[in-house]
């Protein structure tokens, strides 16, 4: 038994599916401490879009570091704070069209999304919010009760309240408008729907197995949420930050929430570092109304900085992941069509899933990867989904090596179970 066997909590996951220690990583690769090297379709979740250890932003925390940078400030002025505010309004948000305040609440997803759904509440006095089917937003008790899990969501231990769920698109299939559901339900005082304050949506919903929303189904989405006078939250903390090729994953839409999410990736470093941006009519926070001890952390603001100006000073990044994106998606269909199984491939530029006919193979293909140095989840509430997650920077061969890894694991699985029956 090692030490974390014998000191950690039984709750810890990913440590259970990659059964390593690992000590260093660099670009797109991790080493654990017997030097063996796993090339990355993880990325921490969607956490480090840029690689590991992106030579541009480590300069920048280093020299912030040696230099005595103050570090934390709660919320008080830093020089730190105010470059990422400059060059995210410069970089980000005018080139955009986009006016939003910026809160700076604790410094994970699911604290971004509680102060977004508090001020939803706030500003429209109502209190319930709707989300959709397969949705995850995160672990805190607001945050879950909008999340669709229903392991996770059985964890509170208290009910989840003032949230209702309604189908995403394609949850009822490819030929249903979900949206007319929810608008009738919306529209008929004897459905039992209020109005709610808000309703919240991933436009691709990572954890939930890769389920992509159209660009006219959220386009309906904003009409019916302004029309009825109900906050759009956007929740860009997984798929945002140039996952999907635009900055944000709703641009493609053309659509602007009232309030948007983000977190992960934000950083550019794997350091703790989320924001919320809201609709400058709808920021009427209190001074002090909501807080959070770690919200301003100054060397993540750092590395935030070093990333938007490296990497978001024009549009190469956004085409390359578009087009290493279709890259990903055609070769695992060739893959699903050259082994005869039966699946389906989705996803928007470098989030891709496979879900398999056999909602169990996701799960071994994932450890047969492991075992060839590869590393790469399942999603879905099944685990039925292979999702993969390299870094936006990864280099076209070593995307190829990955992506032949699956194929190779596949095959393994394959052969083995076929053996098996035999």
């Amino acid at each position: 038994m090692n030490v974390f066997e014998r000191h950690e909590s039984e709750v810890r996951g990913y440590c259970r599916n990659f059964p390593a220690v690992f000590t260093t990583a660099k670009g797109a690769w991790m080493t654990d401490q017997r030097g063996r090297r796993y090339l990355d379709f993880f990325c921490g979740a969607g956490v480090l879009n840029y690689g590991h250890n992106p030579e541009p932003i480590k300069r920048a925390l280093t020299d912030y570091l040696a230099a005595d940078g103050i570090t934390h400030t709660l919320d008080m002025y830093s020089t730190a704070k105010a470059r990422f505010i400059e060059r995210f309004h410069d970089l980000i948000l005018a080139p955009r069209g986009l006016s939003y305040k910026l809160q700076f609440p604790g410094p994970t997803g699911t604290n971004a999304v509680e102060a977004a759904l508090k001020l939803a509440r706030k500003v429209t006095g109502r209190e319930q919010v709707v989300s959709f089917t397969n949705a995850f937003h995160g672990m805190t008790l607001g945050s879950l009760a909008v999340t669709g899990n229903g392991f996770k969501r059985a964890g509170a231990g208290v009910p989840l309240s003032h949230a209702s769920s309604v189908p995403f698109d394609g949850y009822l299939g490819s030929d249903v408008d979900t949206l007319d559901y929810f608008e009738a339900m919306l529209l008929d005082n004897g459905s039992g729907m209020e109005v709610p304050a808000a309703v919240i949506v991933e436009t691709v919903q990572a954890e939930g197995g890769v389920n992509v929303a159209s660009a006219e189904w959220l386009r309906r989405l904003r009409r019916i949420t302004r029309n009825n006078g109900i906050v759009l939250i956007v929740d860009d903390i997984q798929v945002g930050c140039g996952r999907v090729g635009g900055f944000f994953s709703f641009e493609e839409a053309g659509i602007e929430p009232d309030i948007v999410t983000l977190s992960k990736s934000l950083s550019g470093y794997g350091l703790p570092l989320a924001l919320v941006l809201i609709r400058p009519d709808l920021d009427q926070w209190a001074p002090g109304e909501h807080n959070g001890t770690f919200r301003g952390h100054c060397p993540a603001f750092v590395t935030a900085t070093a990333a938007l100006e490296h990497y978001w000073q024009d549009d190469r990044l956004n085409r390359a992941v578009e087009h290493k994106g279709e890259r990903v998606h055609k070769h695992l269909q060739r893959m699903l069509k050259s082994h005869g199984v039966e699946g389906a491939v989705r996803g928007r530029g470098l989030i891709q899933g496979v879900e398999f006919g056999d909602p169990g193979l996701a799960g071994r293909v994932s450890q047969a990867c492991f075992e060839r140095g590869l590393i790469i989840e399942t999603a879905g509430i099944d685990g039925q989904v292979l999702k993969l997650l390299p870094s936006l920077t990864m280099d076209e061969a070593t995307l190829t090596k990955g992506l032949d890894t699956i194929d190779a694991a596949l095959a393994a699985t394959l052969a083995a179970e076929i053996g098996q029956v035999a």
